[in-house]
């Protein structure tokens, strides 16, 4: 474990390095295709950082921050858009606000300058009650996977689901609250509380990942939009950009999958963002085609639909390449490694005489 820490603090310390040579990088160049010239060497750089990554946390997030989220950014930045450029009437950003935004899983709010919000949470998060809640369900779900072999599969499936919510939301949070006294900003919530969403719409827009979703949209589904009216109208644009959207999400998830358990690709979890990117458009166009029309569902049974169809989807396609890579297991020997290291840290400490 120790020399996964040291590869982990090595990959960061090439990002920040990194991070700062495009920062100034986009000061000295204009916006357009030279600057994304410069910037390639780091997106490469990006994409084979992770590797140096073996365990399931650490080559998870770090994939997620910077083989997706930070190569987007970049991406972004060469044309002058996305949350790296300032708006119009602001200052340039600071380096320190420039390195932080690029390299981790946050969004700036723009409704709020402080790190603390009134309901006791970091930079905007949701409050420490809220997480503490998912925190002791997920530790109720223990006792359940020691006795795994008298427990119905589905069961077991569900309480998977549940677990990799809650270590996402909870995992990005403390991502979030540590980054916000960093700079000194708020930041907003990556998750809306999923299993309230009333429409896949709502589900994958408003409520799941909103840290993915908030680079999906002007890295792909935006200009898809635009282009796509051209063809086939403004009414109906969005039906091809919310494919295209699903689709790149789709290899960026095989990304990360190969990040965390090297192995092959079998291509089922694009398979599960292709439904339901059909499911989305199919969504929206039924939408338009009823509008005007004053009747709806109520909202329970919209959130039992919606949940439903994730989760089935989820069991079908999305879990089982998941646990191909014995992430149970890995999680568990993460965990035991990771607190055998803390006590040994502890002890070595207690016995150094003062």
């Amino acid at each position: 474990m120790e020399t996964e820490l040291h590869n982990f603090v090595f990959v960061w310390i090439s990002v920040v390095a990194a991070l700062i040579y495009c920062r100034y990088i986009s000061i000295l160049l204009p916006v357009g295709p030279k600057r994304l010239f410069f910037f390639l060497p780091v997106i490469l750089l990006f994409l084979l950082l992770p590797l140096r990554l073996t365990t399931l946390s650490l080559a998870g997030l770090t994939s997620f921050s910077i083989a997706w989220l930070s190569n987007f950014k970049l991406l972004l930045l060469a044309y002058g858009k996305g949350p790296l450029v300032p708006p119009p009437t602001s200052s340039p950003l600071s380096l320190q606000l420039f390195v932080t935004t690029a390299s981790l899983p946050i969004k700036i709010s723009p409704s709020a300058e402080s790190p603390t919000s009134k309901n006791g949470g970091g930079g905007g998060l949701k409050s420490p009650a809220n997480y503490v809640a998912k925190c002791l369900l997920l530790v109720s779900l223990f006792p359940l996977y020691q006795r795994n072999d008298y427990v119905h599969e589905k069961v077991m499936m569900l309480a998977y689901s549940v677990h990799v919510y809650i270590v996402l939301e909870v995992a990005l949070a403390v991502i979030g609250v540590a980054a916000a006294r960093l700079i000194g900003v708020a930041v907003e919530p990556q998750f809306d509380e999923p299993y309230l969403a009333t429409s896949l719409q709502d589900f994958w827009g408003r409520r799941w990942n909103l840290m993915a979703t908030s680079i999906l949209r002007p890295s792909v589904y935006e200009p898809i939009r635009l282009a796509s009216g051209r063809l086939v109208g403004r009414q109906w644009a969005a039906l091809p950009a919310v494919l295209a959207t699903f689709a790149v999400s789709a290899l960026m998830h095989e990304l990360i999958f190969y990040y965390i358990g090297r192995k092959e690709p079998t291509w089922v979890v694009t398979w599960f963002f292709l439904l339901h990117g059909v499911a989305v458009a199919a969504e929206v166009a039924a939408k338009k085609a009823l509008h005007g029309m004053r009747w709806r569902l109520p909202a329970e049974v919209s959130r039992v639909l919606t949940v439903g169809f994730v989760v089935v989807t989820g069991f079908w396609l999305f879990l089982p390449p998941l646990l191909r890579y014995d992430t149970v297991a890995k999680a568990r020997r993460e965990t035991i490694a990771i607190s055998r290291l803390l006590i040994s840290r502890e002890i070595a400490l207690i016995s150094i005489p003062y």
